[in-house]
């Protein structure tokens, strides 16, 4: 190796380490929160209808100013929009160690939200401007497995934090990140080329926001019926709003999301591929969850403890990918990934039973975070080299709003359908056993309030899924997930033939 390289290895892995700390925060930031939320709402006395946002608050709002802030960063700089996300996670996060109230800390999320959306939009098109084409789809994976391996490490971690020094400890993590991404940034990493004069599209980014705000509105309402207004006025409401976005983008200049990109099939399969991968990574956390504490009666620091085996085996997994991305095309790898998406959701629909072993779920875990970050790897690369000059921040947004979409719809969906496949059972085993649907309705209704009698606690009665008038509610929930496994599991496979199909055969020649 010369010594040309060796400065440019030393140059190249700071850079990298920065951006991975940098994402890896839009990450843990809301995960951490999210697995130990019954501790903030008891100690703060958030009312139950305000729990939902207060966990939701940051990602909702990532999810719908992402693609604004991937404009702005072309416009401005990405290095110095970084910068500032950076800055305001922090001041954030330290005032959310000193929340008085419900009130002061939500306002505080939505905050860490906005910052959280720059530190989501420009690491990856960061990573496109500062390292050289040949070696971007290893520094992917290098990326992709640092923050793998501190989302493995950090929650497990946290949970006995917060046991022992309590809730306020969760907002240190973040800072913490912060600070040693932005040393790094700040020393290591060149500013990208500015696009003088680019206007940002308010109203585009506006349409787009509420587009995906009623669509998730309307599927959360959709387990109450599907004919109820609650459902279908937002359903319809997204509907319209979209289309009004189609005709908007039509006649603008410089949309926030220019539809010309979906004119090249790699790029559309990829954003089908990115929405895919995050959907079913969020349906899992809640499948998980309900599963997991409801039936197997499992504690939610077991359940974090799900995600840590095989953590280092998924880091070099993604750094492989990420050489063999170099080396051939992403098709060959994004294909891999979903396959092995879609067995873990198989696996999960063959074993799930109210009396599985534990550990069978390790597995199930491992194989959706390995397809997970692999599908992710080969994702970004096509993504990024999509993106024309000046562009960089722009391109990758559109990325991210997708995987952010696929976020928000995973937790939803997988909800929708467990509810419908759960009732579709239970009143089989009624009928079975030659009980009315009203008193099994109400028996399951007893069950489902006796369980909510104290959210977040982990001390449930073994027995009672057992003893709604002599229900075996164990096993039909056992088999509505089932059912939603394997139906989930049709996507990636779906996708999987789409990227054999449309995803290049060979490496582009470079000139």
């Amino acid at each position: 190796m010369s010594s040309a390289e060796s400065r440019t290895n030393a140059t190249t892995l700071p850079i990298i380490l920065a951006l991975a700390l940098a994402f890896t925060v839009t990450v843990v930031d809301p995960l951490v929160l999210s697995l130990n939320l019954p501790q903030v709402s008891r100690a703060l006395r958030v009312p139950p209808q305000v729990v939902g946002l207060l966990g939701g608050a940051a990602t909702l709002v990532m999810a719908t100013s992402v693609l604004a802030a991937g404009r702005l960063g072309d416009s401005v700089g990405l290095k110095r929009l970084l910068v500032l996300g950076l800055v305001v996670v922090t001041v954030a996060d330290l005032l959310s160690v000193l929340s008085p109230g419900y009130g002061f800390l939500l306002a505080m999320r939505f905050l860490a939200g906005l910052g959280m959306t720059a530190l989501l939009a420009v690491p990856l098109a960061l990573l496109k401007v500062s390292v050289a084409p040949e070696r971007r789809p290893v520094a992917i994976g290098v990326l992709m497995a640092v923050d793998v391996i501190l989302c493995g490490v950090i929650p497990t971690f946290t949970g006995w934090a917060v046991t022992a020094v309590g809730w306020r400890f969760l907002f240190l993590i973040a800072p913490l990140l912060c600070l040693v991404s932005l040393w790094l940034t700040v020393r290591y990493i060149p500013e990208s080329p500015v696009q003088q004069g680019r206007r940002l599209d308010v109203v585009g980014v506006t349409l787009i926001g509420a587009t995906l705000l009623a669509l998730v509105v309307g599927l959360a309402a959709a387990q109450n019926g599907i004919l109820r207004p609650e459902t279908w006025v937002p359903l319809l409401i997204s509907t319209a709003v979209a289309v009004l976005f189609v005709l908007h983008a039509r006649r603008t200049p410089e949309p926030a999301l220019d539809l010309a990109l979906f004119r090249s099939a790699p790029f559309s399969v990829a954003l089908a591929a990115t929405l895919t991968l995050n959907f079913l990574i969020a349906g899992l956390g809640i499948v998980l969850g309900q599963f997991g504490s409801v039936v197997l009666s499992l504690s939610p620091e077991s359940i974090g403890l799900l995600y840590l085996p095989g953590t280092l085996l998924i880091a070099g997994a993604v750094i492989l990918a990420g050489s063999l991305i170099g080396k051939y095309t992403p098709r060959p790898v994004m294909v891999t990934g979903l396959l092995v998406m879609a067995a873990s959701g198989l696996l999960l629909a063959g074993t799930a039973g109210p009396t599985m072993a534990v550990w069978l779920l390790v597995p199930t875990t491992w194989l959706c975070n390995l397809g997970s970050v692999v599908t992710s790897a080969s994702v970004s690369e096509t993504v990024l080299s999509q993106a024309p000059p000046g562009r960089s921040g722009t391109v990758a947004s559109v990325q991210m709003a997708f995987a952010m979409t696929g976020a928000a719809f995973g937790p939803t969906v997988y909800v929708l359908l467990l509810d419908f496949f759960f009732r579709r059972q239970w009143l089989v085993d009624a009928k079975s056993r030659g009980l009315s649907v009203a008193r099994a309705g109400r028996a399951v209704d007893a069950v489902r309030s006796g369980l909510a009698q104290s959210p977040g606690s982990t001390v449930y009665d073994s027995n009672l899924l057992r003893q709604a008038s002599g229900l075996d509610l164990g096993l039909d929930f056992a088999h509505g997930l089932r059912l939603t496994m394997v139906i989930v599991s049709i996507l990636p496979l779906v996708v999987a033939v789409l990227a054999l199909l449309l995803m290049p055969r060979r490496k582009e020649p470079t000139v």
